[in-house]
């Protein structure tokens, strides 16, 4: 079943990602609200494309709820959800800064069972269907094989609310930068999630997410060969308030970095 509703996941993310890069010119400062905070934007062409993704979707699948970012669909289905991010790296996207995508996710029950990354800049299109492989413009892609964390190539990011977290976040980015040949912020965390997955970054690592940021990517990085976690090393990641991933070989000297954050 998960395949037969891969291609048009990948179909709807192209069309809405193709349409999201055509509108970033039209977006006006008046149709750009703040959500959170001041960095947390949100604009007309994200309700827009979530708006497209769910009406497609309600018809592709219409048993299933959503879990979107935009509340666009708020009802949780008893077994099926779509995760839907429309327009991961907002700010980016409306700074002309090319590091956006759309991520779409499909869960049954508390599984990750299909995941498509769309960035439409590059016309990069990262697929996942679960125990069915990860997969970057229909090729295989793998985590890396790197066994030495000094020669690793890490990815965080910064969340829109720091909680009461930021020194100790501040204290970890000190180590890993240390501990690593250099970090990288994107800006997107879904991003990030596929770079890791295609062998881009060896780990990447931050809190204050939510599941529509991590959703897809998660599973891309699974089952492109690499593991996910929270900071603790446990898998309750998904609507917990943290995520580390790695290629899998250094998730245990990744995750000793994390140390003091509890």
């Amino acid at each position: 079943m998960y395949k037969d509703l891969l291609q048009p996941l990948v179909d709807i993310s192209r069309e809405v990602g193709q349409f999201l890069k055509k509108e970033r010119l039209n977006i006006t400062a008046s149709e750009i609200e703040v959500k959170s905070s001041a960095r947390d934007l949100v604009s007309r062409a994200d309700k827009e494309a979530e708006q497209r993704f769910v009406a497609f979707l309600e018809k592709l699948l219409p048993e299933a709820g959503f879990i979107a970012e935009e509340d666009t669909r708020t009802h949780r289905g008893d077994r099926y959800n779509w995760v839907i991010d429309p327009l991961d790296g907002t700010t980016n996207y409306l700074h002309g800064i090319y590091a956006w995508c759309t991520s779409v996710a499909l869960m049954d029950g508390d599984e990750i069972v299909l995941g498509v990354i769309y960035d439409p800049e590059h016309d990069e299109l990262f697929s996942a269907s679960k125990s069915g492989g990860a997969f970057l413009n229909g090729k295989s892609i793998f985590v890396t094989g790197q066994s030495k964390l000094t020669e690793s190539f890490m990815a965080t990011g910064f969340p829109y609310d720091n909680r009461g977290k930021q020194k100790v976040y501040l204290d970890i980015l000190g180590r890993v930068n240390t501990k690593t040949r250099g970090i990288r912020r994107l800006g997107s965390a879904a991003l990030d999630l596929a770079y890791v997955a295609c062998g881009r970054f060896d780990g990447f690592y931050e809190y204050g997410l939510n599941p529509w940021d991590m959703a897809a990517g998660a599973l891309l990085v699974t089952e492109a060969g690499g593991k996910i976690t929270n900071f603790s090393g446990n898998d309750d990641y998904l609507f917990g308030p943290t995520m580390l991933c790695s290629n899998g070989i250094l998730q245990k000297e990744f995750l000793n970095l994390m140390e003091g954050w509890e």
